[in-house]
Parts: C-alpha cells; structure tokens; sequence
C-alpha cells in the first residue's frame, strides 16, 4: 500500500491478524481479517460483540465562550435538544442545501464541543467552522491525536464490564473512564444497529484498549463488514447517500435539521425544498431473486428508469441482495412496488421497502 496513506495506530496489529487492508477515505484500514472474513464477522456483531478500529474517522475540537452556540448556528440539528454529556447526530451542510458531511457532536457544555466527521471530510468541516467563528471560539483539528475503537454488538455492555469500564449510560450519550492508566471518552454510539460503544482513545494509547478488548473475547471487524451491517439499517454513508449533490430531504434524514432554528448553514435551501417536495427520494430495495446490487445501477418501474441505487450489498441476515436507491417523486411509488435493477445488464426483480431492513437492538 503506498506511503500516502494514512495509517492507524493499530497498524501493525491488523497485519498480525492477517487483515486485507483497503483504502478509506485516504487511510489504509482493515476490511477484513483472515480468521473471519465478512460473513463472521457481521455475525459476531449482530449475535455476540465485535470491534472495529474507525481511527479514521475525524475528531476536531470547538472551544471558547458561546462555542457551543456557534456550532449550533452552523451545524443542523438543534443543539439546545440536548444537555453536555449527550450526543447528536447532525449534518454540515453548504448554502445548497448539499451535504458536506455528516458527523456526530458531542456537547462537553456551553464552551466546549467536540466533533466526529468523516475521514475524508475533517479537514473541510474545520475549515469551514474556522474560517466563521467568532472571537474567542478556537476550532481544532485533532484527527491524529485520538483513536476510535467501536465496539458493536448485544454483549457488548458484559465486554466493557469485564474490563471495569461504564457501560449503563443512556444512548447517544458518553462519559469519561480510565482503563488501567489510560483515559478514554465511552460513547453510547454506534453505525451498526446494535448495542454498542465508541471508545475515543489517546492516540499512543491505542494498542493497550485494542490488546485488552481481544484478550475480553471481542472478534475483531473491518469496514466491510461494518458496511453490511449499517446497509441492513439503512443508515447513509457520506459520499453515496448524502452528498453536495444530496439533501438531507433526499437522504430522509431531515429528523437531523433544527427546522425551528433561526440560523444554520444551508437553511434557506433545505426549507425550500422541504416545501416543495424533493425530487427524488431514498428508498430501500430487497432482492426477489438472486443477485447482488452496487451502487449506481439503474432502477426501471414500467419499463422506465425511475431512480439509481446509492449503496448495495448482500445482506447476510436476511440472506438476499438489499439496495438504497434514489427514486423519483414524480410518478409515486408505493412500499411493495415490484422495480427492477438493471445488474451488470440484466434487469432483477426487486421490491421496494422501507429500511432499516432488518429489527436491531440499537436502544
């Protein structure tokens, strides 16, 4: 793998464990591992725990007085919904109302916020926080000085307590804990749908959390089976999902937009839209037959090219091929509407649903 990719601090672990490793999001991380590979992999979370190493993903900082209002006028989902200690899931939009990326907030109070973006995106939410706060509000970009262990899966809150850390708090809220001489962040939060926890870790301190979740009988998981398992949600991966190109009103992720806030970039556009109605929308699609959908395949109704899947896969719980796809408003289509998607050139049979689509322990 060539030199300009970023690596993880668990690097030279996952060659231990024979990972496959991939680009992501300009970091070369695990896809899978030699004694699991996908299918175990996705199993392991959804009927025991699992632990994938996201230290790609991005981690910046908002501090000084009023941060945390700052971060509200910009961001869209309504901080004031929510007291320090909780987290929230909100989106960075531009004044198109396109997406630039979505991330998760984690609100320490009124001064102090910290940011979980995308990999590929950290630099540019910073950026763009940066370059409109106020005096006295510092926006920091930390992507290199934390590691993020995510740990999925039902029992995953017996793991965490084998090794002393808290794991009672509520969903989409965190705390401060110590394992051994290690201070981390354990976060209620998770992209699989299960029970689960994101463990935010000094970078250097990495290897110690890694070792100790392993020894605890956690199987290791990579991003493959990590996006198997948040298709099955249907929850949205920046970049095919939702985009500069993609609305929030498209994605339905506008239960994520503070539509009462005065202020928020992207306003203007995303209640416009909102009102018209979006031309296009996100639905999920289930296989009837055999076949296995990617995204950017075309979606026929009648014979007519109604829409373009945004994300597919193999769905190893339910045993079919599963697809998200934008699909047209024009001509409405109901849920258990029969389409085609048109796979390497051959038109398969699918029906349209709403996700997730399958039923998960995720609160």
């Amino acid at each position: 793998m060539s030199a300009e990719f970023f690596r993880s601090p668990l690097h030279d672990r996952h060659v231990a464990l024979g990972a496959k490793l991939a680009p992501f999001g300009g970091w070369e991380m695990p896809l899978e591992y030699a004694d699991g590979g996908v299918l175990r992999e996705h199993a392991a979370v959804r009927e025991a725990a699992g632990v994938f190493d996201v230290s790609h993903l991005g981690k910046a900082r908002v501090s000084g007085a009023g941060a945390a209002d700052f971060v509200n006028s910009c961001l869209t989902n309504d901080l004031g919904r929510i007291e320090p200690g909780k987290a929230q899931y909100t989106l960075c939009c531009d004044e198109t109302g396109g997406v630039v990326d979505d991330l998760i907030a984690y609100l320490y109070g009124p001064d102090d916020v910290f940011l979980i973006p995308n990999a590929a995106n950290t630099a540019e939410v910073a950026r763009r926080l940066a370059a409109a706060a106020p005096a006295g509000v510092t926006v920091t970009d930390q992507h290199r000085e934390f590691a993020i262990l995510a740990v999925q899966g039902p029992h995953s809150a017996e793991v965490l307590g084998k090794l002393g850390l808290p794991a009672d708090h509520g969903y989409m809220s965190f705390t401060e804990a110590t394992l051994g001489d290690v201070k981390l962040i354990v976060c209620r939060t998770g992209y699989t749908g299960e029970h689960g926890y994101e463990l935010v870790i000094p970078w250097d301190a990495a290897t110690a959390v890694w070792d100790a979740l392993i020894t605890a009988g956690v199987r290791p998981c990579g991003l493959g089976a990590r996006d198997t398992l948040r298709t099955e949600m249907g929850y949205p991966l920046h970049g095919q999902e939702l985009s500069l190109e993609i609305s929030p009103v498209q994605a339905r992720s506008g239960w994520a937009v503070g539509w009462s806030k005065p202020v928020f970039w992207g306003r203007d556009a995303l209640l416009a839209e909102k009102a018209a109605g979006p031309r296009r929308q996100l639905r999920g699609l289930e296989l009837t037959g055999r076949g296995i959908p990617r995204g950017h395949m075309p979606v026929f109704a009648g014979g007519v090219q109604v829409g373009e899947t945004t994300s597919g896969t193999f769905s190893p719980t339910k045993k079919i091929g599963i697809a998200l796809a934008l699909i047209d408003t024009a001509t409405p289509l109901a849920d258990d509407t029969l389409v085609e998607i048109d796979i390497r050139g051959r038109r398969t049979e699918a029906r349209l649903v709403k996700p997730p689509f399958v039923q998960t322990s995720v609160r």
